[in-house]
Formats: C-alpha cells, sequence, structure tokens
C-alpha cells in the first residue's frame, strides 16, 4: 500500500518536474517573459522561481526514488538464489553426468559423430501434372 502511494506521488512529482524544465528558456532564462521594473515577476525572477522549484522537485524525486528502492528491496529480502535451492535432494552423480543425445534414425552409426546435428534433407514440392485437355469433337459436314 505505501509503495501503491509512494509511487503515485513519485509519477506526480515527476510530471511537475518535466512540465517546469519545458518552461524554463534554453539560456537560461524562463518564459521569455520582459516588463518593467514594476511587474511582480521580472524575467530574471522569473528565471530565479523556475530554476528554485525545479530544484525542490528534483530532491523531492530523487528521494522518493530512494525511498522506493529501498522499500522494494526489502521486500523482496528472501536471500539469494542459491538460497532457494533444495541442496538435499540434488545427486551429485546425475549432475556430472554428459547429456546423451540420441542419435538419428537416418544416420549410420560409423558416419554418426557425438553431437552432430543432422539437418532434413530439402524436398521439392511440384504439382502433379495436370492432364491434356480433351479434343473437342469433330464437327461433321452437314449434307
Amino acid at each position: 500500500m505505501l509503495i501503491g502511494v509512494l509511487l503515485a506521488i513519485n509519477i506526480v512529482v515527476c510530471l511537475g518536474l518535466i512540465g517546469v524544465v519545458l518552461l524554463q528558456r534554453s539560456e537560461g532564462g524562463a518564459l521569455g517573459m520582459g516588463g518593467g521594473s514594476s511587474s511582480f515577476m521580472t524575467a530574471r525572477g522569473a528565471g530565479d522561481l523556475l530554476t528554485r522549484i525545479t530544484w525542490i522537485l528534483f530532491s523531492i524525486f530523487l528521494l522518493i526514488s530512494l525511498a522506493l528502492t529501498i522499500l522494494t528491496g526489502r521486500l523482496n529480502s528472501g536471500g539469494s538464489v542459491v538460497d532457494r535451492l533444495d541442496m538435499q535432494n540434488l545427486d551429485s552423480k546425475t549432475l556430472n553426468a554428459p547429456a546423451a543425445a540420441p542419435a538419428p534414425a537416418d544416420v549410420t552409426p560409423s558416419t554418426a559423430q557425438p553431437g552432430a546435428i543432422q539437418a532434413p534433407t530439402p524436398q521439392l514440392n511440384t504439382p502433379a501434372p495436370t492432364p491434356a485437355p480433351s479434343a473437342p469433337p469433330a464437327q461433321q459436314p452437314k449434307p
């Protein structure tokens, strides 16, 4: 439950971070706003505000991502894969025995090599010849 809530918050923070970064100008200014000195936000002030918001959202995103990593790591802390193996029921003789591959039926034992793979012989699928059409009956002349 906690992981789902943190993940949802992390997605919202990530979308906010994307939006704030896209609002910034590539030259370091923000929103391209100009204005007089009596304006509420000057171009410099907007840049400072967006930069500060970017750093705050980035810090929140980083902390939540770190918390999610730690929580999911503890959730799946069943040990290593080796710990989950059933070592008592393993037979060492069958583990070290080579795998015996059955020889193909169409290969003679004198030419068969161990581990050799024989490809099937390709067959051409030619259509059966169609019978020639029969000649129409000859017409007899009228008397």
